[in-house]
């Protein structure tokens, strides 16, 4: 009935116990007796009902047979648990499943952000962030996040974990705008891992207050002191004196000049195409005459060529110290402790727009020069046009009817026929 023909010898045979039976291996002994195989019958709902249970050889003996029957009458007769070893199977097989998954998410939920950060976070990023990028949230990682957090499994990190590495870092006197990338990077490192399944809170990292910062860099260079800055620059290196040019007569941030190839070049039509820029779009930059004569007198590369190089003939990754130098000898900087204050490359884009607001431009124009992504960007320059607002509102005062104008044409209008 349950088994092939072949292995049977014998028709069933019954047991001592009421409900249980067997049949013989054709050939195969189990100890000195044929191997057995067992199986039970019983009546479920006025029904006769057989199940087989399996082989001697496979742990099967008459006593288990009975127990097992007897726990299936006892479902049968209370109603309560499985009435079928086929049913009692399922429910094993279900618990197992369910053990399995227990054990998974147990697995899952004792992984540490070190474990995570290393062997899936970074990995990962790497397939979608700039390498300056993964450098930098490795530097965080392995000075901050890891001392304090990096030994913790996602499920025990609280905000008040994320409180004490707030408070390390600003016992050791690091900047506000530090303490807000270090954070950045946990809320990114835990949204991956909860997207993985890893951890199904949301991060900590919300309920934490940050400090505020203002980095916004306020001090510009005036015409003069930008020109004494070129020429400090011409003496130490003609290539940054030209690559200051192009920032100080274009504002272009220095990642922008260092990607510049010579097919964004267009001295012809005066025009510098800025590709990839920070805010994601392109833009078109006028060239001034400085600027054209500038890239006239370089030798030019082909198309896919870097317009300006390092040493080697490749990209230039970062700006050269040549340029602190030539500030610090023309003593820019001296007794200046606020970093908003002190000239640094980025000074030159910000004297640009600085001086365009001065020059009466508007700042939806600077907006676009510069490459802003969005209007709040500019808007500090807004106090450095006093004279275009004032203008703007005297431009509104003239088109309005003085108090005797209006009056008069009241008085016309009175005076006019029905």
């Amino acid at each position: 009935m349950f088994l092939k023909g072949c292995e049977m010898a014998s028709k069933w045979h019954k047991t001592g116990s009421r409900g249980v039976r067997y049949r013989e291996h054709a050939t195969r002994k189990h100890g000195v007796n044929k191997d057995r195989y067992f199986a039970i019958y019983y009546r479920i709902d006025g029904k006769q009902k057989e199940e087989p249970l399996g082989w001697a050889s496979e742990g099967w003996t008459e006593e288990k047979s009975v127990g097992l029957l007897a726990k299936i009458k006892e479902a049968i007769r209370t109603g309560e648990g499985p009435t079928s070893l086929r049913e009692m199977r399922k429910l094993a097989k279900e618990k197992k499943e369910r053990e399995r998954e227990e054990q998974k998410k147990l697995e899952k939920e004792g992984v540490t952000l070190n474990e995570f950060f290393k062997e899936s976070y970074l990995p990962i990023a790497r397939t979608s962030k700039k390498p300056a990028s993964i450098k930098a949230e490795k530097i965080l990682f392995t000075k901050w996040i890891k001392p304090v957090l990096g030994d913790m499994a996602f499920k025990d990190i609280y905000p008040l974990d994320l409180e004490r590495l707030k408070r390390k870092m600003l016992n050791e006197k690091k900047s506000a705008r530090t303490v807000e990338y270090t954070f950045a990077t946990v809320r990114q490192i835990w949204n991956m891992a909860r997207r993985d399944g890893i951890v199904d809170k949301e991060s900590p990292t919300k309920e934490v207050r940050l400090p505020r910062y203002d980095n916004k860099r306020l001090r510009f260079l005036t015409h003069e002191a930008a020109q004494e800055l070129l020429d400090e620059l011409r003496k130490k290196s003609q290539q940054w004196h030209d690559i200051a040019l192009l920032s100080l007569q274009s504002g272009l941030r220095a990642g922008e000049i260092f990607s510049l190839v010579w097919s964004d070049v267009d001295t012809g039509g005066g025009f510098i195409t800025v590709r990839d820029p920070k805010s994601g779009r392109n833009r078109i930059v006028p060239m001034t005459h400085d600027v054209a004569n500038m890239f006239n007198r370089l030798l030019r590369g082909k198309p896919s060529e870097f317009v300006f190089k390092d040493r080697k003939g490749n990209r230039i990754r970062q700006v050269s110290n040549t340029f602190e130098r030539a500030v610090n000898t023309l003593g820019l900087n001296n007794d200046i402790d606020d970093k908003r204050q002190r000239i640094v490359f980025h000074s030159l884009r910000h004297s640009f727009a600085s001086w365009l607001v001065q020059g009466g431009t508007d700042l939806y124009t600077v907006q676009r020069l510069m490459g802003h992504a969005s209007f709040a960007m500019v808007a500090r320059y807004s106090h450095l046009s006093p004279d275009t607002l004032r203008a703007a509102v005297r431009k509104l005062e003239n088109n309005m009817p003085s108090k005797d104008q209006d009056k008069k044409e009241k008085v016309l209008a009175s005076e006019s026929p029905q």
